[in-house]
């Protein structure tokens, strides 16, 4: 068996972590998980069109910082309130952006965030309530440069 010297082991050695790391590469190509993101957050149910007010510009110079703001009819009372809202990015690697919940404590259903979009897409917010209903609104976004990973 012939020795082998310090530089022939670290090139085998980094030859073997590429031969490892090679398929999970692949298998890491990025899918868009949108609809599975929807799925999870509404068990299935259809969200009905109104109640949510979504503020975003039509136009993004910058993809890495998006201003979002969102407001939800509700009387927030201890009957009637929103729980949970959800912000889908649908064009992004990883579309679930933010979940954001509420109490009746909290007074109003409204937040105002910054978020990063790839590329021109669709935004969605769907909104829970107390009494089980959804609400969604969607509103399309172009980004002249990207923001994640453009």
């Amino acid at each position: 068996m012939k020795a082998i010297n310090r530089r022939q082991a670290f090139a085998l050695g980094g030859g073997f972590v590429m031969l490892t790391l090679m398929p999970m590469a692949a298998d890491a190509e990025v899918t868009n998980d949108a609809a599975k993101w929807i799925e999870k957050f509404t068990a299935g149910k259809q969200p009905a069109k109104g109640k949510i007010s979504l503020d975003l510009p039509e136009i993004a110079e910058n993809g890495n910082t998006v201003p979002l703001s969102i407001n939800i009819e509700s009387p927030m009372t201890a009957v009637s309130y929103v729980t949970d809202v959800m912000i889908i990015a649908d064009g992004n690697p990883n579309a679930g952006v933010a979940t954001l919940s509420f109490t009746p404590l909290s007074g109003k259903a409204e937040a105002s965030i910054r978020i990063r979009l790839a590329a021109t897409q669709n935004v969605v917010a769907i909104a829970k309530m107390s009494d089980g209903s959804l609400f969604t609104e969607q509103k399309t976004v172009k980004v002249t440069i990207g923001g994640c990973g453009g």
